[in-house]
């Protein structure tokens, strides 16, 4: 887009985002992506749990980017930040939650977008026996997706990460059980060691350039996007209002354009199944 064609863009990662980030945002922007080099963004947490995160995932991600925009005198940023637990609406089946945000100061934009996926090897165990690290590793796609250690005595924690082979991890376990640790294993979840976790975020960028690319109708600005939604689908038995959305607001950030939609999926009427008098 002529907003951001031949600008600089700072990516926002010291684990290795910029292999899929920058080719998306260069070919579909026309911007020129560099990443962070002196910016620690395990200071905003960390998924081993060491350096707990303070905010939500898109204040983390928001922090994390005016950040490294500032580090490198930037106008143009991308940052992203993993969450990972159960699935919000099935809970025996882990997730992984990307959220994107882009930032252009130039023009006062902030757009983001937040993929969730199960498509995710997330795991943690605690390990008694060799035999069950082996067996824990095969299944979380070791060791192509790496494995942090993590050994608990007394009050002594002991955190080994960056274990690249079999070998490696045996060694590892050897030392910490030897020494009368308990020990427990979870998958990395850093981006340059888990290619699951890279393909989820490459997911969100997709997602996030394709709001970033909605143009708004009256100023032609970027990133004219969905602001808010508003309940009332009526029951297409007694028409009662349900909690379903009814219609959507997309707003322009630049000229405060605004337009109210009808329900995104195309509904007119709410399955009486889900009304709060048909089914209460």
């Amino acid at each position: 887009m002529d907003f951001f064609k031949g600008r600089s863009l700072v990516i926002a990662t010291k684990h290795g985002k910029e292999k899929v980030l920058a080719p998306l945002f260069e070919s579909h922007l026309g911007v020129r992506c560099s990443s962070t080099q002196d910016f620690d963004t395990d200071t905003l947490g960390t998924f081993s749990g060491e350096i707990p995160r303070k905010g939500s995932a898109l204040s983390t991600a928001r922090e994390k980017c005016l950040k490294a925009m500032e580090l490198a005198q930037a106008d143009l940023g991308v940052a992203s930040e993993g969450s990972f637990g159960a699935h919000p609406h099935i809970p025996f089946i882990p997730s992984d939650e990307e959220t994107l945000i882009f930032i252009d100061r130039k023009n006062q934009l902030e757009v983001f977008a937040v993929k969730l996926s199960t498509e995710t090897n997330f795991q943690s165990e605690q390990i008694h026996s060799l035999d069950i690290l082996l067996s824990f590793s095969e299944r979380v796609g070791f060791p192509s997706h790496k494995i942090i250690l993590k050994g608990q005595k007394g009050k002594e924690l002991k955190l080994l990460k960056g274990i690249q082979s079999i070998s490696d991890l045996v060694y590892q376990f050897t030392l910490l059980t030897d020494a009368g640790h308990i020990i427990t294993a979870e998958t990395d979840m850093r981006a340059m060691n888990n290619p699951t976790r890279m393909k989820v975020i490459e997911q969100a960028a997709l997602k996030l350039i394709e709001k970033i690319k909605n143009a708004c109708p009256k100023c032609g600005a970027p990133g004219f996007q969905l602001t808010s939604a508003a309940p009332g689908l009526p029951c297409s038995l007694c028409k009662t209002p349900t909690a379903s959305i009814l219609q959507v607001v997309h707003t322009c950030q630049v000229c405060a354009h605004t337009e109210i939609k009808a329900n995104p999926d195309g509904k007119s009427f709410e399955d009486p199944m889900l009304c709060p008098s048909c089914n209460p």
